[in-house]
């Protein structure tokens, strides 16, 4: 009798816990091949990524070894390679965990008609988010919900669907070429954490004991108490459903925050050029478009302390502390008046966690496009450092030419001295033309 084989097309899954399409097909066939396609398209958009997506490709092959399978590796078109594979293997079957960017939306109808062409059943599977994107509708009608709060009752109320086991055994077909996993390619910050679902858990797992202190501490940027799991979230390196079921309290402040993940996720499926079209109907966009500017608050040295340390932290670490997230999007949109979409691409080349619905939807919602219901509140960034940088600990962090400057004074040098301010190697805050904002006064 020939055993029945099929494949479990990986993207951004890269685990063996909770992962609903490998564990039901090692469930439902003799052998299951994991594939995983690296695709040229998607090779330079971010050096950080791409590192920490193959740290997370050796740890998955790792743990996929250790269950008799292996990680089978192809570059190229994901549909084509996958078909190719599936010919060579004898498969007839391919499983995908459900995505809902634009590209992730092509890849799966390129996949669904080339499954159809060579009579390959192909079947979707949840698990990226803790509720899948389509499965909560507004009560008055509607694909989606455009507003948090009430998605957040629907979602907290929600039956979530149930953890599942890692697979005991997996059986690869015999003589399958798996590929190789090129040297691990250079990131562009020297403090990114390093991916893979093994690190992934261990973090939750030391992180947990904190979680009772969230409410209080997550907004403290110099404490840094947040659990810094949003880039193993971005690439699945941990199931969503299993922080959330670890977390417990589903209308706790931690929780919630995967909550907001989730909403991104709904609105994107509904509304997948969120990249580059304002979401709020009627929004006014009139923009400045100033390359320099737009350099300036990249590299972090505006001027403005708190901007630049949350810039520079970026940087470093691929990573950004999301009050200083909140406090550079806004500083960029409603004081430098650029376009939110300059933003979004700077943020989604060094962030980790960057993904297309979290970062375009948090952009929209700070520029006053996206989702919020007050599209035209403001970050005053000095009052924002002084509430959350009381003692300006996170500044001197990352911006050291302040190092010197005692207190909460280090958020507005400019009012230092004219002394003291020529000692200080840093630039004075950028000039906006036609504005005269109330911090600078």
């Amino acid at each position: 009798m020939t055993a029945s084989t099929a494949i479990v097309l990986l993207t951004r899954d890269l685990r063996v816990h909770d992962h609903p399409a490998l564990a039901t097909t090692c469930a439902a066939f003799d052998q299951v091949v994991p594939l995983y396609v690296l695709d040229p398209a998607l090779a330079d958009l971010s050096a950080n990524r791409t590192r920490f997506l193959h740290q997370a490709l050796a740890d998955l092959r790792d743990q996929l070894r250790e269950r008799g399978g292996d990680l089978v590796v192809r570059h190229g078109d994901p549909a084509a390679e996958t078909i190719r594979l599936a010919g060579e293997v004898g498969a007839t079957a391919v499983a995908l965990s459900a995505d809902v960017s634009h590209y992730a939306v092509r890849r799966e109808r390129r996949l669904r008609a080339e499954c159809e062409r060579h009579r390959l059943h192909l079947r979707l599977f949840p698990g990226l988010t803790v509720v899948e994107p389509g499965a909560l509708r507004p009560g008055g009608g509607g694909d989606h919900y455009r507003v948090f709060s009430p998605y957040h009752r629907a979602w907290a109320a929600n039956r979530w669907r149930e953890e599942l086991a890692a697979p005991r055994r997996i059986a690869l077909p015999d003589r399958v070429r798996v590929g190789r996993l090129s040297a691990l390619p250079a990131g562009d910050s020297p403090d990114a954490a390093s991916g893979g679902e093994r690190i992934a858990r261990q973090r939750l797992t030391d992180w947990l004991p904190d979680l009772t202190r969230y409410g209080d501490q997550h907004d403290d940027m110099a404490g840094d108490d947040t659990s810094r799991l949003s880039p193993y979230l971005r690439f699945g390196c941990v199931s969503p459903l299993a922080v959330a079921n670890r977390a417990g309290d589903r209308s706790g402040p931690f929780v919630r925050q995967l909550c907001w993940r989730d909403f991104y996720y709904q609105v994107t499926a509904a509304f997948p050029e969120i990249s580059t079209t304002a979401y709020r109907r009627g929004a006014t966009e009139q923009w400045r478009y100033d390359d320099d500017a737009l350099a300036a608050w990249t590299e972090g040295r505006t001027g403005m302390p708190i901007v630049d340390a949350g810039m520079r932290q970026m940087l470093a670490q691929g990573w950004m502390h999301n009050r200083a997230r909140l406090i550079t999007a806004g500083y960029l949109t409603k004081h430098l008046g650029q376009d939110w979409r300059s933003g979004v691409a700077v943020f989604f080349r060094w962030l980790l966690d960057g993904d297309v619905a979290n970062n375009s939807g948090n952009w929209q919602w700070v520029a006053g496009t996206g989702n919020d219901t007050k599209p035209y509140r403001g970050f005053n960034p000095v009052r924002q450092a002084e509430r959350y940088d009381p003692d300006g600990d996170y500044v001197r962090r990352w911006v050291p030419e302040l190092a010197g400057v005692q207190g909460k004074a280090i958020h507005q040098p400019w009012r230092l001295p004219e002394a003291l301010r020529q000692t200080l190697d840093y630039p004075p805050p950028l000039s906006v033309p036609d504005t005269d904002p109330v911090w600078l006064r």
